[in-house]
């Protein structure tokens, strides 16, 4: 209970204090880093209380169930919260050494972890979607950073299409506490099967559309290429690596979590956006020229893998989708990354993480594709298992395409923006390169010793299937 609360607490009193502060003076910065360092390290101990005992919970300030804040700890959302606090870590630590360019920076990655944790630790409808909007906010102005004609632009777009997807999702939330009179997640799964099945089809896909917003899934995707493109690095890393998580739980909570049976119901829909995410992602990635744009398009060919799993479901499917939200999470942030910095050290970082987003051994990305082959297999598809081999070979594709023109073409920088220029120079110094290493180094022993990735997704797809055992309230 003492870490759940923690895990709110410390990054909001001290992101509140950051954000004051000058971000740009190094100390400053290397206290956000610090602080998210901390926060990873208390979702640590909680996910370790969680997978040991079963599911922490209580109400804030002594209030009653259904009054009070529901904290609420489950290996699915301690999964989540503990892969993208990691990546506003790398990201925060990366932008720090290459020196922060902004004041505001540090203090509002780290609210964005408050804000995240919060919204995958909470067991209440609205709730939810508060924690959602406090993200959304420090989202919206990170999107910003750097301040140039592009990134400005793309914190328009972000900002205006996200404020879609959060009316759609206000709206959803009071059409559930319309039909169900409630907005306890525990209690909604319950009462919305005595729902009509038109009203509980309605408020579900209220939900999806707002998190397939959010995850930027095909055909939802309009806006995702000119943000994740003209941001910077660090950005990309967070939007991409963090913020994309909360449409892939909200998929996973929301749906087999909550409506389970329309869910069902509509699962040929869902595998068949899942796979036209894929190719079209995939497709327009090898068509485009600037690498960002062609990690942008990336994306979205990567959540489609998430959706394929969930629309095959069960066990294993809930699993695989789970298992590939984490991996991908770590792929992108790599990705993302590495066009801020150059060196030999960094092109092997960036080959292993287009291994790992290509599945190929012995990168961890192999361990999630291979679990997401598993699920079509399953299915009995063998044109869901063809579509899946034509992205995996499509992503490694791209990546080589962008692995030739960064890395073996470096003649052709007159070609680059000035914002990429701007985001290339600091390359010198080794410790500056030292978060992309990481990254890498993680990616290798996660293909090598995959058991506890495998492991937590099991546990986490136990509370979508309600065989996993829980405590609290």
């Amino acid at each position: 209970m003492t870490a759940l609360a923690l895990s709110l607490l410390v990054p909001w009193a001290v992101g509140l204090l950051l954000v004051v502060l000058d971000g740009r003076r190094r100390t400053v910065g290397w206290l956000g880093v610090v602080t998210l360092g901390a926060t990873v390290a208390v979702l640590g101990v909680l996910a370790a209380d969680v997978l040991r005992g079963g599911t922490v919970a209580f109400v804030t300030g002594g209030w009653p169930v259904g009054v009070g804040i529901l904290l609420r700890a489950d290996a699915l959302g301690v999964t989540f919260a503990l892969s993208s606090c990691f990546v506003l870590l790398a990201a925060a630590c990366a932008e720090t050494l290459l020196g922060v360019g902004q004041r505001t920076l540090p203090g509002l990655l780290v609210l964005l972890a408050a804000g995240l944790n919060g919204l995958f630790l909470t067991g209440d409808v609205f709730n939810f979607y508060v924690f959602f909007e406090m993200s959304m906010i420090a989202a919206y102005v990170l999107t910003g950073y750097g301040g140039g004609r592009a990134q400005l632009r793309a914190a328009v777009i972000f900002a205006s299409v996200n404020l879609l997807g959060s009316f759609i999702f206000l709206v959803a939330v009071a059409g559930t506490y319309r039909v169900t009179g409630t907005l306890a997640m525990t209690d909604v799964a319950e009462r919305i099967r005595e729902v009509p099945p038109n009203a509980a089809v309605a408020v579900a896909v209220g939900f999806f559309v707002a998190f397939s917003v959010k995850l930027g899934l095909f055909p939802f995707h309009y806006w995702l290429p000119t943000v994740y493109a003209d941001t910077r690095p660090a950005v990309a890393a967070v939007l991409s690596g963090a913020v994309a998580n909360i449409g892939a739980y909200g998929l996973l909570r929301f749906g087999p979590g909550v409506f389970a049976e329309q869910l069902r119901l509509s699962a040929t829909v869902l595998i068949a956006l899942g796979a036209a995410s894929i190719i079209y992602g995939g497709v327009l990635a090898v068509a485009r020229h600037r690498p960002a744009e062609m990690l942008a398009y990336s994306a979205i060919g990567q959540v489609g893998y998430v959706l394929v799993a969930v629309g095959v479901g069960g066990p294993v499917g809930f699993a695989a989708a789970v298992l590939y939200s984490v991996v991908n999470a770590l792929n992108k942030a790599l990705l993302f990354l590495t066009s801020a910095v150059r060196g030999p050290l960094v092109a092997g970082a960036f080959v292993v993480g287009a291994l790992s987003v290509a599945g190929v051994p012995p990168a961890v990305g192999f361990v999630g594709k291979l679990a997401v082959f598993r699920t079509a297999v399953d299915a009995r598809s063998p044109t869901l298992v063809v579509l899946l081999v034509v992205g995996s070979a499509l992503s490694l594709l791209y990546l080589f395409l962008i692995y030739q023109r960064e890395f073996w073409a470096e003649e052709d920088r007159e070609a680059v923006t000035d914002a990429e220029v701007r985001d290339a120079a600091p390359a010198r110094g080794v410790s500056r390169r030292v978060p992309v290493v990481v990254l890498a180094v993680l990616l290798l022993a996660g293909g090598v010793w995959p058991e506890p990735l495998a492991a937590v997704s099991g546990a986490a797809a136990d509370v979508l299937t309600g065989t996993a055992n829980g405590a609290g309230p």
